[in-house]
């Protein structure tokens, strides 16, 4: 016959729900930006086949609050890390940045994806290129180059023109030709600034808001380690009140 000796000590129902509330929030958004994922992927047919799906038998609570605990630790610390590397090496950020973009501008008629992302950016911060409509060059659609025969020849793409208030409806082809005039009236049809500087002089005007939400973010993770934390002293202090 077993005894059993049951100390004072409980798991608090409050830190319980509340840590399952915060990893259902995160659950839902994971499967959300999962599902939005593998939509991408199946309209492109890169999914095939269905993976198996694997399932975890006996593991201890305790060691999967730590695993979640330690997780959200070591995305908090890499997100300071990048943030505080950014900061101290900003040029060498904007070299990555400007290779990126470059890189995307030569793949831009390869990937519809890629290309509404470089419409978007072009037409949210009003810029043209990384440093400027030059280097749509680098496109052998837009490349001025006489071995080009391609219609778009020096021109831009619609997302790089100066937007008609009068014209309700787009037009894809008022970059057609542009870089052929002389470059004094290019800003008369298309945004001349590079998007490089563009984001260097959108950080400035919106500091404060960026900060905010990063401080958003990082609280959001404190508490969910402060709630992981709490529940596994609960868990230990339980576990160590029960003699057999």
């Amino acid at each position: 016959m077993h005894y059993y000796r049951y100390s004072n000590a409980e798991v608090s129902c409050w830190y319980k729900y509340l840590l399952f509330s915060y990893n259902i929030v995160f659950w839902l958004a994971g499967v959300a930006f999962l599902g939005a994922g593998l939509w991408a992927w199946s309209e492109k047919g890169v999914l095939s086949d269905l993976t198996k799906v694997t399932r975890l038998h006996g593991i201890d609570p305790v060691v999967l609050v730590l695993m979640f605990c330690g997780t959200i630790v070591l995305i908090f610390f890499l997100e300071l890390a990048v943030a505080v590397l950014a900061f101290l090496f900003q040029d060498w950020v904007r070299d990555r940045f400007r290779e990126f973009f470059e890189s995307n501008i030569r793949s831009y008629r390869d990937d519809i994806d890629l290309q509404n992302l470089i419409d978007s950016l072009q037409k949210a911060n009003q810029c043209c290129g990384a440093y400027g409509p030059e280097d749509w060059d680098l496109n052998v659609y837009f490349n001025c180059s006489g071995a080009s025969y391609s219609r778009e020849k020096c021109g831009v793409p619609f997302s790089c023109c100066v937007p008609d208030p009068a014209q309700k409806v787009v037009n894809t082809q008022c970059g057609y030709d542009v870089r052929t005039e002389p470059k004094s009236k290019w800003d008369e049809y298309i945004f001349t600034k590079g998007c490089i500087q563009a984001l260097e002089g959108w950080l400035p005007r919106n500091i404060y808001i960026v900060a905010g939400i990063f401080i958003a973010i990082s609280l959001l993770q404190i508490f969910g380690i402060f709630l992981a934390k709490t529940l596994i002293s609960d868990i230990e202090a339980v576990k160590a009140g029960h003699h057999f």
